[in-house]
């Protein structure tokens, strides 16, 4: 089997993107690290013929897709999105999950240049420094960020405004007299959408004169929840009343830990979380959530590079707009007044925006 750039990568222990850049001529490489990278190829016997744009002219019909986990729904609904686009359009799908990990995204993109996709659809930890996506800037590789958000012009995003969920969870945690937040999320640095949706969240607790909810990072796999919840439920007095969750899989471990520790949800304790995947809606009690447009998501990432693969004009990606569905985990505090609380039935609808 003919030796590959993340085998060039491995004999120097190197990263796949030190590999490209040397290849390409993209970016600086020490002198050191570039005789490594070259004594490796010679070993292996490589030819750099399976990397950059120069496979332009090799049309594969297929698109390479990287998300974090296959394991939430909401990256499988995005992807199923972006497969049944692309299939209408005669392209195929490649798929990888990264498992929240930055190395794995790298090695991912490296692979899928080596297999020559035409494309690629990513979700990244932090678009802003992505070593993946320097690798496919310095290739010249078509590719739309989704559910990131950039500041970064030249990388396009299909997204929505999750500061803007994150400080509307907390307008409608007040409405319902609450007046002791707290937020449980993955870890920061693994996902800038965590970032986002906790500056909306805690902005909007302060503006509205409320103590500074306490936030507690976990594992996005492992979701290791009950030490946290141990510790925030230790003083009852205390306590926080309600409980933001970056994530629906998060939300819905938060529910079953309380529930082992004999905290009522919603009754002593109201639970929302992001993302809207369905089997939230299943749960008893159902689950109060953002709810992401997924699978539209993924159509519209699609349909940005078909469109920029076939020649034509694309229009620029965009924010689409979020939904926060109240479901049974969001309550009154008990010491709510009727008057002071939100309709049960209560659904907001998030702007969309053109730009990024």
């Amino acid at each position: 089997m003919a030796a590959t750039i993340r085998d060039i990568a491995k004999e120097a222990g190197v990263s796949v993107a030190t590999v490209s850049r040397l290849l390409n001529k993209s970016g600086y490489v020490g002198s050191e690290t570039a005789v490594r990278v070259q004594q490796a190829i010679d070993r292996l016997g490589f030819r750099p013929n399976a990397i950059g744009r120069s496979l332009s002219t090799a049309e594969t019909r297929t698109l390479g897709v990287i998300v974090p986990a296959l394991s939430n729904p909401v990256f499988a609904d995005a992807v199923s999105g972006v497969t049944a686009c692309a299939r209408q359009a005669g392209y195929n799908v490649m798929i990888a999950a990264t498992n929240y990990d930055s190395a794995e995204e790298v090695e991912a993109a490296g692979v899928f240049m080596e297999r020559r996709v035409d494309a690629m659809i990513l979700t990244v930890a932090d678009p802003q420094q992505s070593p993946a996506l320097d690798l496919l800037d310095a290739a010249g590789l078509p590719y739309v960020l989704i559910y990131n958000q950039t500041s970064c012009a030249d990388r396009p995003a299909v997204t929505i405004d999750n500061a803007a969920a994150g400080a509307e969870v907390a307008r409608v945690l007040q409405g319902l007299g609450h007046r002791r937040l707290a937020m449980i999320s993955g870890r920061f640095a693994d996902s800038d959408r965590a970032i986002a949706r906790r500056d909306g969240f805690l902005a909007e607790a302060r503006s509205a004169g409320l103590d500074a909810p306490p936030v507690h990072e976990v594992d996005f796999i492992a979701l290791n929840v009950d030490t946290v919840l141990k510790e925030l439920f230790r003083a009852p007095a205390t306590a926080p009343t309600a409980l933001f969750c970056s994530n629906d899989l998060l939300a819905i471990s938060v529910i079953g830990a309380l529930d082992r520790m004999e905290i009522d949800v919603p009754r002593e304790v109201s639970v929302i979380g992001f993302d809207g995947i369905a089997i939230g809606t299943h749960l008893h009690p159902t689950l109060a959530t953002v709810v992401q447009p997924s699978r539209e998501m993924g159509e519209a990432a699609a349909q940005f590079l078909l469109r920029r693969l076939a020649g034509e004009e694309a229009a620029p990606p965009c924010r689409l707009p979020f939904t926060l569905r109240l479901g049974e985990s969001a309550g009154p505090a008990g010491n709510a007044r009727p008057a002071d609380l939100q309709d049960p039935a209560y659904t907001r609808e998030g702007d969309s925006h053109d730009d990024q």
